[in-house]
């Protein structure tokens, strides 16, 4: 995520619970969602069946790359891919220009459905990270209006040494 977002519990909460119904929604085994860093912020459904932070780690390096090939050809980026294996399969979608929206799903699922799913799931993320956005600039309004926001260390010194 960008450095200066901050997320708290409850969008924490909301994002979990977004995740949650989208792996239940679209028939999935796992659904997680990364940061393009690699960073894992939250996940659903067998996580323990795999190597998270590895998953997370070569799922952005996947991106990063793919976006190197979208640019050579003259594309802005690839904002969806999808990985086909005998027993399980991989979607991986952009959300919001920088989170990763993974969805690991087998033959019980299929790739209309979990497509049809992850629009609406990217959609309420998305809408929760503006919301994250506008919290942080509140905040930091707020933070900036605080009595003590002049006070430089100088001052703290002079005060102590007095």
């Amino acid at each position: 995520m960008d450095a200066g977002l901050v997320m708290y519990e409850e969008e924490f909460d909301r994002i979990t619970s977004i995740l949650n119904r989208l792996r239940v929604e679209s028939s999935a085994n796992i659904v997680f969602l990364v940061d393009k860093n690699g960073q894992q912020i939250a996940g659903a459904g067998e996580i323990d069946r795999v190597d998270t932070t590895s998953l997370a780690s070569l799922t952005a390096g996947n991106v990063a790359a793919t976006d190197g090939l979208a640019k050579l050809i003259g594309e802005k980026e690839f904002s969806i891919l999808f990985h086909e294996g005998k027993k399980d399969n991989i979607h991986i979608s952009i959300v919001g220009q920088r989170l990763i929206l993974v969805v690991i799903f087998d033959e019980r699922s299929s790739l209309g459905l979990v497509r049809l799913r992850v629009r609406k799931a990217a959609a309420e993320i998305e809408r929760v990270l503006t919301q994250m956005e506008a919290k942080a600039k509140e905040v930091g309004a707020m933070e900036a209006a605080s009595p003590f926001a002049e006070i430089t260390d100088e001052d703290i010194d002079a005060l102590f040494s007095e």
